[in-house]
């Protein structure tokens, strides 16, 4: 393999204080383990599962108010139970943490200034809500579903919900009603608590028109809580059975409880993008990611106590409940809601300055946003505090690597990490015991049995093929609402490997171990019978200055022939001319292959993407194949629906 010199090092001194090291020791000390490096640590991981997570519940003190009868049952995935018999309560194990040394949340919007809420806030707001959530007669399995952006309100909902057992799910209210409902109806929820509105770029967006759809469709609802967040006295006319979030604040309260409940109890329900058909109900459980989160946020993101940790999230998207959890690591979590680009590209390193973040997560395209705006961090902010960024959601190209360390700050951990809903986590991160390589993530996570496979189901290594997890890990869903026969969930991800969960990435483990994820294994682009990665595409793309962003995809043509298009969107300023087609051709032909070269580069106004800021290949695609449009595409699942109707016109133009 190339001989590439790593970006990052970390100190003897910040691998002897890491989480990491501690957890080691204290295998040492309580079991005569010992490990001579990461590697060695994650092979006995997963070699060994039953001891692994065992170790887990061990060290960081769960709280069983019934011990378990074992760790893990013979049954293959995705049947595998875990403590079976053991009852716990994933909210005790937040609220153990309670200080007065530190707040539990610092909370910022495009309308709010930098408030932060105390433990003793916090824990009084969850009290007040399971109050009356018991008052009124919900029950452990209830579903309460939350129509919020991410505000601290959000925060309460989803704790009060845990501590007695009902089962929350979200959406972001930018989601439409359809989209909503999609996703609400299959849950039947008992309760909606939602906002009025919300701001964005610096727009106030009203949705009481939603939310009276939905409280009038949603026929399983007992009671509608409305929180006032963008008015002060919302219009409400024409919705029943509506309570006030300052009156439900007001209900009498004695201490907070917990719920004792099974470990497999189900904690949230959670939902695959919809954008080819209805979500998938994603349904996780308290104990499973109770302990993902922990070993997750202690062992590979090294969150330590009264540290500040910030993730740009919304609640319609997996890392607002993964943001939650650090409250388990007894850190500061750090809320912002509002555009990243508002009043500028400038406002999150804003945010890292003044609320001394010492973890920034963000995704792959606000990185490569920010390198392309030209932003400077560290010769704007004293970001001195921050010591790790993140980042997830895509691939994260090697030039955004050298922008991170060149332009940010060079004593920087980045931690670029994949996972996903489907398991509210990373399967492959962050290690603070080891360097970073441009372009590569650096491990398998601890406990994650993965590989890539051929085609014939043999793993590979150093070169790309199928992301594949052999063994059950805790947090795998428990199951799909709704799917009793399991049908739904063992399609998803048991139909190409037998008895092995297929991802859906394209995986290449190199020879040190480190990762590259080359995009969706659904979205590959067959090129004359080469399979290649949109990730490669968008990589070598993003390093030509006029384009701001770009979208690809390979249609297989009547014959056995294919025609690959590539659509961008030109920066302000700039316009496709033949030179910046021929420099993209040539970018690509010299970066990879002839075979990376499109057939037509196409410009567009707007890229298709979907709510959690995914961008929507495979729709385009089936576009583009000739599929009717509402059945390629569910609108209500995207930030921009507008943009798909060009794609519709191209297909009739470019094939009629």
């Amino acid at each position: 393999m190339p001989d590439i010199s790593s970006l990052w090092t970390p100190t003897k001194k910040f691998v002897e204080e890491s989480n990491l090291t501690a957890y080691t020791s204290w295998l040492k000390q309580v079991h005569g383990l010992t490990f001579s490096d990461y590697a060695a640590l994650r092979q006995w991981s997963v070699t060994y599962p039953e001891k692994f997570w065992e170790t887990i519940t061990a060290y960081f003190k769960v709280i069983w108010h019934h011990p378990y009868q074992s760790v893990m049952s013979t049954d293959p995935m995705p049947h595998t139970q875990w403590f079976k018999g053991g009852q716990l309560n994933y909210a005790e194990h937040v609220f153990r943490n309670a200080t007065d040394q530190y707040p539990a949340i610092l909370f910022q919007s495009e309308r709010h200034p930098l408030t932060a809420i105390s433990w003793e806030q916090l824990q009084q707001q969850v009290a007040a809500l399971q109050s009356y959530l018991l008052s009124i007669g919900i029950q452990p399995g209830d579903r309460v579903a939350g129509y919020l952006p991410c505000i601290p309100e959000a925060t309460v909902c989803l704790l009060a919900c845990m501590s007695i057992g009902a089962i929350w799910s979200s959406c972001s209210p930018d989601f439409g009603t359809a989209s909503v409902m999609e996703r609400f109806e299959q849950i039947e929820p008992a309760i909606l608590i939602a906002t009025d509105g919300y701001s964005y770029a610096g727009k106030h967006f009203d949705r009481m028109a939603e939310v009276t759809a939905l409280s009038a469709s949603l026929t399983s609802l007992k009671k509608i809580i409305l929180i006032p967040y963008l008015n002060k006295s919302p219009e409400t006319k024409g919705i029943t059975r509506l309570v006030n979030w300052v009156e439900v604040m007001s209900t009498p309260y004695k201490e907070l409880q917990f719920i004792p409940l099974d470990f497999s109890h189900p904690v949230w329900i959670l939902y695959s993008s919809g954008t080819t058909g209805i979500p998938k109900a994603i349904t996780h459980s308290h104990g499973g990611v109770l302990l993902e989160h922990y070993k997750y946020l202690t062992l590979h993101n090294d969150v330590k106590p009264g540290e500040r940790f910030f993730w740009f999230s919304t609640t319609g998207w997996m890392m607002w409940n993964f943001v939650n959890a650090a409250l388990l690591t007894s850190a500061t979590i750090v809320l912002y809601d509002g555009s990243p680009g508002y009043p500028d590209m400038n406002v999150f390193w804003q945010l890292a300055e003044a609320a001394k973040i010492h973890h920034f997560g963000t995704s792959a395209p606000y990185i490569i946003a920010c390198h392309k705006s030209g932003i400077r961090p560290r010769d704007l902010f004293n970001i001195e505090a921050l010591r790790s960024i993140g980042s997830t959601g895509s691939p994260l190209p090697p030039e955004a690597f050298d922008y991170v360390y060149d332009h940010i700050k060079k004593d920087l951990w980045l931690c670029s990490m994949s996972g996903g809903t489907d398991v509210c986590t990373a399967f492959v991160g962050g290690c603070p015991w080891l360097p970073v390589y441009e372009g590569e993530i650096q491990c398998r996570a601890l406990g994650c049995d993965m590989y890539a496979y051929n085609e014939n189901g043999e793993p590979v290594w150093d070169e790309v093929g199928e992301m594949v997890i052999t063994k059950p890990m805790p947090s795998m869903p428990v199951f799909f609402w709704g799917d009793s026969s399991f049908e739904r969930y063992e399609s998803s991800y048991f139909d190409t490997f037998p008895g092995v969960w297929r991802h859906g990435d394209w995986l290449r483990i190199t020879a040190r171990e480190t990762l590259v994820i080359s995009g969706r294994s659904d979205a590959t682009l067959n090129r004359q019978g080469v399979r290649i990665g949109t990730a490669e595409i968008y990589r070598a793309v993003d390093t030509i200055e006029s384009i701001k962003d770009s979208l690809i995809v390979n249609i297989e043509l009547p014959g056995g022939g294919d025609y690959m298009p590539l659509f961008v969107v030109m920066r302000n300023g700039f316009s496709l001319t033949a030179e910046t087609v021929a420099t993209i051709k040539q970018v690509l032909r010299q970066t990879y292959s002839p075979r990376h070269v499109p057939d037509d580069v196409i410009a567009v106004d707007d890229i298709p993407y979907t709510i959690s800021g995914k961008k929507m290949e495979l729709p385009v695609k089936n576009i583009l194949s000739g599929k009717v449009l509402e059945k390629s595409i569910n609108s209500g699942a995207m930030k921009n629906p507008a943009s798909l109707e060009f794609f519709k016109l191209f297909r009739a133009e470019k094939f009629k």
